[in-house]
């Protein structure tokens, strides 16, 4: 059985950097599904082709392709030790579908990562202008606070509920917020 740790949060707050660090630590796999994604863009496939248009708009990729590509990835070997979600799931299908894996990749915990809207904004245009990501944007940044606000937001509650949210302060120096989340590793 794998565990699954789940990074959840508005885009710049911070997720990619912390949960390379944290996997790296742990022996964990990093999944992000938005690395997964641009993989696909700049190879061509034709998955590639249909996200790129939609990540350009700062919109989401739909939640059948994003599941059948998470499926694959998580039964790759390095995932035997458990994985941490970067990016999934988005919506409320995503997270219910997660749950039809609950014997195999059960959910261990959920990492929300706050940080306050002006942060987020200088984060992002900052990575664009140092990354050249075509999603990195003041056009698709105003369109993925929306949507993650609509979409993602929800989940919070849903794993609330199930009593496995861990509230994050993504703002300060990195090797301190690595250190919040990394003792939940400890334990």
């Amino acid at each position: 059985m794998s565990e699954l740790n789940i990074f959840l949060g508005p885009p710049g707050a911070g997720k990619g950097t912390q949960a390379l660090k944290i996997a790296t630590e742990f022996g964990l796999a990093h999944i992000s599904t938005g690395d997964m994604l641009r993989e696909h863009v700049s190879s061509g496939t034709e998955l590639g082709n249909i996200a790129k248009s939609l990540l350009d708009e700062g919109k989401l990729v739909p939640d059948e392709l994003v599941i059948k590509m998470l499926l694959e990835r998580l039964n790759i070997e390095d995932c035997k030790n458990g994985a941490i979600l970067d990016g999934f799931p988005r919506t409320l299908p995503q997270a219910k579908s997660l749950e039809s894996l609950d014997k195999e990749f059960p959910v261990a915990r959920v990492f929300v990562f706050e940080v306050n809207e002006d942060e987020l904004v200088k984060r992002i245009l900052l990575r664009g202008e140092m990354t050249g990501r075509s999603d990195d944007t003041k056009d698709s940044i105003k369109v993925r606070f929306e949507v993650y606000k609509q979409d993602t937001q929800p989940l919070v509650d849903f794993y609330n509920e199930k009593n496995l949210v861990n509230v994050i302060d993504a703002v300060g120096e990195v090797e301190d917020i690595y250190n919040s989340i990394s003792r939940y590793f400890k334990l």
